[in-house]
């Protein structure tokens, strides 16, 4: 069993192009002994964003704090705290703090090798 504070897991700056203002938070991982999926913490700063990007699995993502919005081949869905979203599989997706406080959102995705 883990259990944990989120300010005590260390924030790192994603090493992906196209992240600005962004720090993540691993806080259950394959180190942890999940052999199933990944939780983590993003915190993106006012103006900043994800980088455009897909890949195979989903994202199941739960807004902590902030608003924002998904932009997507679609157009841009806005969210705010206590929404959820559901990214599908090879869906372009990028999430932008469009508020004037820190976003916060929990996003777990499968673990792969």
């Amino acid at each position: 069993m883990k259990h944990m504070h989120y300010s005590d897991v260390e924030a790192e700056i994603p090493d992906v192009d196209g992240a600005v203002d962004v720090t993540i938070r691993w806080l259950i991982a394959k180190k942890d002994g999940a052999k199933n999926f990944a939780m983590r913490l993003f915190e993106v700063q006012p103006g900043g964003h994800t980088p455009s990007h897909g890949h195979d699995w989903e994202h199941e993502v739960f807004i902590v704090k902030g608003s924002g919005e998904l932009r997507t081949p679609n157009g841009p869905k806005k969210f705010k705290q206590g929404d959820f979203l559901f990214v599908e599989p090879m869906e372009t997706h990028q999430f932008y703090n469009t508020g004037d406080d820190i976003l916060q959102f929990i996003c777990v995705i499968p673990i792969t090798d």
